[in-house]
């Protein structure tokens, strides 16, 4: 008779394929936006004990890292937006090994096109809808000024905004929509299970903003999975939250202190 081998060994290959996957899904979000979300829990714990509303606090999105030094500033800021993308590059090995890469999320040049005018459209929905309630949740005490840049004067504010926008939209809706909802899927989560996960990381990154935060983007984040399901592709989510991202970033540093309807900190 044979020996029986570790018990390890004996473990059937699909369940053990389960373990590695699930271990794999946990260490990507534990490197990326799992930790934002423990990061913002924390720091709206810290919002809410301190005194005063949470209105008269501000979150502030895009600051100087050397202020009074631009080409360190510039550095700095450059070398954020590229470390941050790093769990994406880490996401396109992963699924390399499947034979597949970025394109099984949809977030190729395959359908530019209709990435480009979904996502269009989409943004045009989404951003009145969420500047109207940002502005009631902060009126109503439910969250912070939320401060989208306070970049210096110089020559490459714009386009270091810009990139801080396609940089979030990148790394968000492949790591949260495309690759999370690719794994759960894979782990036997049903399809109402994957959505709520999702969406509710989503709105826990936010939650540094306030109620108001975690909430906005908790519904956005169904509705990005539902255009996920139904196109298949994170190319317009991408496209999407681009535009958001770039409208609120640059249009806050186009109108702050020269529209009365738009808090400042």
């Amino acid at each position: 008779m044979a020996q029986a081998g570790p018990v390890g060994d004996s473990l059937p290959q699909e369940r053990l394929s389960r373990r590695v996957l699930r271990h794999e899904t946990l260490l990507v979000l534990a490197l990326s936006l799992g930790a934002s979300g423990v990061s913002a829990l924390i720091s709206f714990i810290g919002s809410v004990t301190r005194p005063g509303g949470l209105k008269d606090q501000a979150a502030t999105l895009n600051a100087s890292a050397a202020p009074g030094r631009p080409w360190l500033d510039l550095a700095w800021q450059l070398f954020g937006i590229g470390t941050a993308l790093v769990p994406v590059a880490l996401v396109a090995h992963l699924l390399l090994r499947e034979g597949s890469g970025l394109r099984a999320l949809g977030f190729d040049r395959g359908r530019a096109g209709f990435d480009l005018l979904r996502g269009a459209v989409v943004a045009a929905v989404i951003g009145s809808t969420g500047i109207a309630f940002y502005l009631a949740a902060r009126g109503l005490g439910f969250n912070l000024t939320v401060v989208p840049e306070a970049l210096p004067e110089v020559w490459w504010k714009y386009p270091v905004l810009i990139l801080s926008a396609v940089q979030n939209s990148v790394l968000e809706e492949v790591v949260v929509v495309g690759y999370l909802l690719r794994r759960l899927d894979g782990l036997g989560w049903t399809p109402r299970a994957s959505l709520a996960a999702s969406s509710v990381l989503r709105g826990s990154y936010h939650l540094y903003q306030g109620i108001g935060g975690f909430v906005g983007n908790m519904v956005m984040g169904v509705v990005f999975v539902y255009l996920y399901r139904r196109w298949g592709r994170v190319g317009p989510l991408v496209v999407a939250h681009s535009l958001l991202d770039i409208g609120a970033f640059v249009g806050y540093a186009l109108l702050a202190g020269k529209v009365s309807w738009l808090p400042t900190a």
